[in-house]
């Protein structure tokens, strides 16, 4: 093998190697950090436990109820997640397949909804949700994650099924399926990849939010992962390892949720979308 092949495939996995360390080694720290008393933590921040100190999980779940907490995270993620789909995709069929004036002015108008953060009307969104008796409730939450998603929704699906030939639509329009048909017998099954993209782009943010929980959500019953994880920092004393226990207990299902959607992916842009 001649010397430079040899060195451009050094330096290649070189840089893979290095890449990967930089992603596992942080969750890998979180995880045994998680399995450390808070002494220990701060005695031996970078090895190994003494013992598997579990307590801090069996704390984290009896006594400061973070079961609850992972089912709220989890009924707002699904539920958004759906609905989004739901909405964005019919839309997008429509913005992808039909040209008119009031298509285009309808499309930039979604568009929008990615250029304008909405974090700005939070006093406005606070106020419609106190007039509507949805604030301290995460149907709120939900409506929000609805309100971000669907652009984002319609801007991912709408380029996707653009690139579906033509000759799709007509060949099923001509053995007599109506539009709706259309969309639900040849369009929605060549989504999959491209919802795959979506759900992987939309979820990591509606997991991690923070900023409206804080500012919706007051009763305990109803506080998401990130809230309730900010909650154990406390102003004179922290109990570190209950800290790290809830992180590695929320990365979870965001890795799940990765490798599950992940593969669907990839397993649509090998196959082509024309394949299905």
């Amino acid at each position: 093998m001649p010397l430079k092949k040899v060195v451009t495939r050094t330096i290649y996995y070189g840089v893979i190697i290095f890449y990967v360390i930089t992603i596992v080694y942080p969750i890998f720290l979180m995880t045994v950090t998680s399995l450390k008393p808070t002494r220990e933590i701060f005695q031996n921040p970078y090895g190994f436990p003494e013992t598997l100190y579990l307590n801090n999980y069996v704390e984290l779940m009896v006594k400061a109820n973070f079961g609850t907490y992972f089912i709220n995270s989890i009924l707002i993620v699904l539920i958004s997640l759906l609905i989004i789909v739901m909405f964005s995709a019919p839309a997008a069929f429509v913005f992808a397949r039909y040209s008119s004036r009031l298509n285009r002015f309808f499309y930039i108008y979604f568009l929008a909804g990615l250029v304008i953060p909405i974090r700005l009307g939070t006093i406005s969104l606070l106020k419609m949700f106190v007039s509507m008796g949805l604030n301290d409730h995460i149907i709120s939450l939900i409506l929000i994650n609805i309100a971000v998603g669907i652009p984002l929704g319609v801007f991912i699906l709408t380029d996707f099924i653009k690139m579906i030939p033509r000759d799709l639509f007509d060949a099923a329009r001509m053995d007599g399926c109506s539009e709706p048909g259309v969309f639900m017998r040849i369009v929605f099954p060549l989504l999959r990849p491209a919802i795959a993209a979506l759900a992987i782009v939309i979820f990591i943010p509606i997991w991690n939010d923070f900023w409206f929980p804080l500012i919706l959500i007051k009763s305990d019953s109803m506080k998401t992962i990130p809230l309730a994880t900010a909650l154990l920092f406390g102003q004179y004393n922290t109990n570190f390892g209950l800290v790290f226990a809830a992180l590695s207990m929320a990365s979870v299902p965001i890795v799940i949720f990765y490798l599950i959607f992940s593969k669907f992916f990839t397993k649509g842009l090998l196959q082509g979308a024309i394949k299905g």
